[in-house]
């Protein structure tokens, strides 16, 4: 069986758009694309960007240990998860499973396809660890009078909990879903986390898909850049249903220096100090009197619960200080999630929280 045997069948057959520099990417005359022959002057963007520009494709299969074919890049995560779910989910006929409190753009990207969202949730007396031996028992059962699962998503680390379920059982369960659905990780807080990334498994596992991203630990959230990395043959469909150009030159060019041996020294040297960082806040944060729990967590934010979380969140925002409020998700309802920041801004959020709720207006 080919893990393409989960796609929707109306997209194998498709030929998908060719676009002018996919036709021919290379010469010195250009005559093919309509563009105009003259920049602006300011940077010389009249011309349309590589679709999957060579270097910083070769730069990012070095740096997660993958080979080149596996990786599709595209803007951000959240392309990826959205040209998953168009690609492998018929709309009114297949699902998804997600295993809440998480990220939601799965949920949303599910919606606009129309496919179901199964849902495993996290127990918050259990610690939100994952429940494989349940999330298998939903696939199972979602074969029977419903939409057959297609796509497992894991958040790892989970947003906003911050929990990091182990790569044993992570595998295990992609061993499980081979053949019925696709196992989807998502990865975009490793750098923060203890364990290493999943990455280099997806040549032993076809139906495993990992998201990376360079908006956290590499900052260039405002760049839009990430990449899914999975068998050729996934990469492939994707690309068939992708935008001719997705990423602007501007954000390759900030990418490829983001890739650079300096660069990459400098991030590793930030995750270090946000890890640092992000103990020195849980210990502070923890001798709050109306501090309930804060959640561990392998990521660069904190899941924090409050006697009244929504009076420290309007306190906080009165102080200038902006947290996200993540009261609506099940098993949060009074947490909100607080970025790991620098030293000043971590001391600037502990010196207003010591101030009492009451002062905040």
């Amino acid at each position: 069986m080919s893990v393409l045997d989960l796609a929707r069948p109306d997209l194998l057959a498709l030929t998908g758009y060719s676009s002018a520099r996919m036709e021919a990417g290379h010469g010195s005359v250009w005559l093919n694309a309509n563009e105009s022959p003259w920049s602006q002057g300011f940077a010389a963007l009249n011309r349309y960007p590589e679709p999957q520009p060579a270097r910083l494709r070769g730069q990012l299969a070095a740096l997660y240990g993958v080979d080149a074919a596996q990786l599709l890049i595209g803007r951000g995560s959240d392309e990826a998860i959205d040209l998953l779910v168009r690609a492998f989910c018929r709309a009114g006929q297949d699902a998804i499973l997600v295993q809440p409190p998480t990220f939601g753009m799965y949920a949303v990207c599910a919606a606009v396809q129309g496919a179901a969202v199964r849902s495993v949730p996290l127990s918050r007396e259990q610690g939100f660890v994952p429940d494989f031996d349940a999330v298998l028992a939903a696939v199972d059962a979602s074969g029977v009078a419903q939409a057959p699962v297609k796509l497992v998503f894991v958040c790892a680390p989970n947003n906003p909990t911050g929990d990091m379920p182990p790569r044993a059982t992570v595998l295990a369960l992609a061993d499980a879903l081979r053949g019925r659905a696709l196992l989807v990780v998502d990865e975009a807080y490793i750098e923060y986390a203890d364990s290493d990334s999943i990455a280099t498994a997806v040549a032993s596992h076809e139906n495993l898909v990992v998201l990376r991203t360079l908006s956290k630990a590499h900052a260039l959230a405002a760049a839009r850049i990430g990449c899914l990395i999975a068998a050729p043959e996934i990469v492939a469909l994707l690309r068939r249903i992708m935008s001719p150009y997705p990423l602007p030159s501007p954000c390759v060019e900030a990418a490829e220096d983001a890739l650079s041996e300096m660069s990459l020294r400098r991030t590793r040297e930030h995750v270090a100090l946000i890890q640092g960082e992000r103990k020195l806040l849980r210990g502070r944060l923890m001798q709050f009197s109306d501090v309930r729990e804060v959640l561990p967590s392998q990521a660069n934010f904190l899941a924090v619960r409050f006697d009244d979380a929504g009076a420290r969140y309007r306190q906080l925002l009165a102080l200038g200080i902006v947290v996200r409020d993540v009261r609506r998700y099940d098993g949060l309802e009074d947490a909100l999630r607080i970025t790991v920041g620098s030293p000043d801004e971590n001391a600037a959020l502990l010196g207003a929280l010591a101030r009492p709720v009451e002062e905040a207006a």
